[in-house]
């Protein structure tokens, strides 16, 4: 690694430790260079604003959320659905005390191009968990699960992360399980039914190619194993 790459691997290690401490605002120039034992000219020739800083830490962040989404397309609705927000989740726990940083001034949100690629992809990645065809309601629920992955990210950082990944996508499967289901023809008072042709196939594949076992497909599916077995025999 050159002199010139350490360098500016070094100012994004100082400026996400005091930006983290102090805020994105509160934190000058002067003062990462102030850290790193260089002078603020030192900072600025290679990035010329406290901004380009910033985006430095958030480029992985945004590109690998680019990427996630654009890997997502699948015939599959719900396989295209799964792989977003797993993708997305794990995206969002890698990058947690970055995203934290908005929790204290908002400093991702600020105009510019962070907030503008952030968006786009946020933008794309609702309209794929929504699903083709999406009525009203399901594009309501994948917009409140697309947005509810980041905050409990944000907010539960110090937890251990198999746990809190585990917990977010259980409030997700809650949310959108009653958007996967549709009434049967013969349906009373508008109750839904447990399983459609789409999903009966997406347990049969989950058993049959991922090997998982009925109560976990269950679970992940909303629906109870007594439901499961009945539609697998």
């Amino acid at each position: 690694m050159s002199d010139e790459t350490t360098t500016r691997a070094r100012i994004l290690e100082v400026a996400m430790d005091l930006f983290g401490t102090h805020g994105y605002h509160r934190t000058s120039v002067r003062a990462i260079a102030e850290q790193l034992g260089i002078s603020k000219a030192g900072v600025l020739y290679h990035y010329p604003s406290k901004y380009d800083i910033l985006a430095g830490l958030a480029e992985p962040l945004l590109l690998t959320m680019e990427r996630v989404v654009a890997e997502a397309a699948d015939p599959d609705p719900c396989e295209a659905r799964r792989r977003l927000i797993e993708g997305l989740l794990d995206v969002f726990l890698t990058h947690r005390y970055l995203l934290r940083l908005n929790v204290r001034d908002l400093a991702l949100a600020a105009p510019g191009t962070i907030f503008e690629r952030f968006s786009k992809a946020m933008m794309q990645a609702n309209i794929l968990v929504a699903g083709p065809d999406a009525t009203f309601a399901e594009r309501v629920r994948a917009i409140q699960a697309v947005a509810g992955l980041s905050d409990p990210v944000v907010l539960y950082a110090e937890a251990p992360v198999e746990q809190l990944r585990a917990e977010v996508l259980e409030g997700v499967r809650l949310l959108l399980a009653p958007a996967d289901r549709t009434p049967p023809a013969s349906a009373s008072r508008g109750r839904p039914a447990a399983m459609t042709e789409e999903r009966i196939e997406l347990a049969r594949r989950m058993r049959d190619t991922e090997r998982r076992s009925v109560p976990d497909i269950a679970r992940e599916l909303g629906v109870s194993r007594a439901t499961l077995y009945r539609y697998l025999k």
